[in-house]
Order: C-alpha cells, then sequence, then structure tokens
C-alpha cells in the first residue's frame, strides 16, 4: 500500500488524483488550506484517508507536512499540486505578486521540505504539477509562465542534487495544458480544454509508473515543440491569450 501526500487536494487535479489514488487502495495525506475540502475528501474513505490544513506560503507549512507525514505513517509519494493562476493583461502588481508567493516561494518551501524528508529516510517519489505555460513566457499572464519555468527548472536542479548525492529520489515534472478546474476563469475561451478527470487518470498513470517529465496530453506535446521552434522575434509578435 502506498503511501501519497497530496499538497492542494481540495479541488481540481490534486482532489481528482486524490480520489484515484483512494480507489486505488493507497493511504493518502491530503493538505490545502481549505477544512471543509479536506474533510469531505476524508468522509469518502475515512479509513485510507488524513487530513492537514496548512497554508504554503506560511513558514510553518512544513511543520504542518510533517505532522501530516507522522500519522499517515511515513511518505512513500510527495505530489505538489498546488498553484494558483489569472490572467493579468492589465499587470496589476497584487496578482504578479501572489502568484509569485504561491507559486514561487510556498513551491520551494513545500519542495525541500518534501525533498528533506526523503533525504533523511532514503528515498521516495517527487512529483510536480507545472504546466506547459513554463515553455514561453506568456504575455497573458507572465507571473504564472515564470513561476511554472522557474517550477521546472527547480526539479531540474533538485535531480542533479539528488545524484550527487546519491540518493534513491525519483522526480516527475508533470505538464499539462488547460484544464477544466476552478484556476481558470468561467468567461475565457480556452483552446484544447481538457477535463480534469483525464488528466487525474494519466497523472496517476505517471505515479505508478514514474517518467521524468510528461506532457498532457499529445496534442500539447506537438503545441509544445511548435512553441520551441519558434524565433524569439517571432514570438513576441504573437498574439496569444484567452477571450473573455
Amino acid at each position: 500500500m502506498k503511501r501519497i501526500v497530496i499538497m492542494g487536494a481540495t479541488s481540481g487535479l490534486g482532489l481528482e488524483t486524490a480520489r484515484l489514488c483512494i480507489r486505488e487502495g493507497w493511504r493518502v495525506g491530503a493538505a490545502g488550506r481549505r477544512i471543509e475540502a479536506l474533510e469531505a475528501l476524508r468522509a469518502e474513505a475515512p479509513e485510507q484517508v488524513e487530513i492537514e490544513p496548512m497554508d504554503i506560503t506560511r513558514d510553518d507549512a512544513p511543520e504542518h507536512l510533517n505532522s501530516l507525514i507522522e500519522r499517515l505513517g511515513g511518505m512513500d509519494i510527495y505530489l505538489h499540486a498546488s498553484g494558483i493562476g489569472s490572467r493579468n493583461l492589465e499587470l496589476r502588481p497584487d496578482i504578479e505578486l501572489s502568484t509569485l508567493r504561491t507559486n514561487g516561494e510556498g513551491f520551494v518551501r513545500m519542495i525541500t521540505a518534501a525533498f528533506a524528508y526523503f533525504r533523511q529516510t532514503g528515498g521516495g517519489q517527487l512529483a510536480v504539477i507545472s504546466s506547459i505555460a513554463g515553455t514561453r513566457g506568456l504575455g497573458a499572464a507572465p507571473a504564472y509562465s515564470a513561476t511554472k519555468r522557474m517550477q521546472n527548472t527547480y526539479i531540474d536542479a533538485l535531480a542533479q542534487l539528488a545524484r550527487m548525492e546519491g540518493l534513491a529520489i525519483r522526480f516527475t515534472d508533470i505538464r499539462p495544458g488547460f484544464v477544466a478546474t476552478p484556476m481558470l476563469s468561467p468567461h475565457g475561451n480556452y483552446p484544447l480544454l481538457m477535463r480534469p478527470e483525464k488528466v487525474a487518470r494519466r497523472i496517476m498513470e505517471v505515479l505508478r509508473r514514474p517518467r521524468r517529465r510528461v506532457v498532457i496530453d499529445r496534442r500539447y506535446a506537438l503545441l509544445v515543440a511548435l512553441w520551441r521552434a519558434i524565433p524569439q522575434g517571432v514570438w513576441e509578435r504573437l498574439n496569444i491569450r484567452t477571450r473573455e
């Protein structure tokens, strides 16, 4: 029976993945800010689920993580599904800074805590749900795309660090495209929109058989390849935005 901690298990991909883990018979440590959502998840399988309310932008979040791991009886997999994102064509500083605090500072706080646990216990799997938005800088969501790029690079760096230290830590960078979760504006018109249930099933496949990085799905893999091939001067002239 695997033991997985899911950071951001109160909604979206984190919640859907938690439910699939429960069906697999895994023990699930569910974490997030909304206690009501966590309690509702635990009610679905109280014998399998431990919960811990926490805010990853707070300094005490790693202490809450360690408490959750202890009650879970250990941790084999850490899945970071916590994050925020907004279209910000107006470049409002409050939106940019809030995104940076959650996707940057909060991400590093929790990933380093999970890494420290696996370093101490001898290994495990550290998985992150990032985004294809990290491929290039998106003018419609500057802080979001920048923080997702940072997450990609941070995981690359930790993977190298783990090898330098001879640690048995496996890293997985999961990069979805647009997913119909509460993160997306209900007024936007998003291309290639995917259902969270479908994406969660693909995430489960990767958790069962770890891969270093995966783009979900094939259509987005082609899109990412196209984005990478576009010269910078051409990229800056593109009008990439979701319509209201």
